[in-house]
């Protein structure tokens, strides 16, 4: 799984003094920043599960940063949520289009 925060880290050394504290905090964990972004992108990649994100927004807090977690864009979407949109929807855009002969 990846967690992607808003950080307010400026510099590239203070991205790579993070970047090996996380890897030897968090084991299972790979890190890597964005400082070209307007957020300052830190992303992070759990192999073991989810990103621990309470614990890492807090560990990066103990060295004077501001992290938080950014919203995906698109939400995942839920089977229950299109069973549950109406038919008409279903009803007027075609699986696929078939070509004449």
């Amino acid at each position: 799984m990846i967690e992607v925060f808003k950080t307010n880290v400026k510099k590239h050394y203070q991205a790579a003094f993070l970047i090996a504290q996380i890897h030897q905090r968090f084991a299972d964990h790979t890190a890597h920043f964005d400082l070209d972004d307007c957020d300052r992108i830190l992303r992070v990649q759990c192999q073991g599960g989810p990103v621990q994100s309470a614990r890492l927004i807090a560990f990066l807090s103990d060295f004077g940063f501001h992290a938080e977690v950014l919203p995906d864009d698109h939400p995942p979407v839920s089977l229950t949520w299109l069973l549950n949109r109406p038919a008409r929807i279903w009803l007027h855009q075609p699986l696929c289009r078939r070509t004449q002969v």
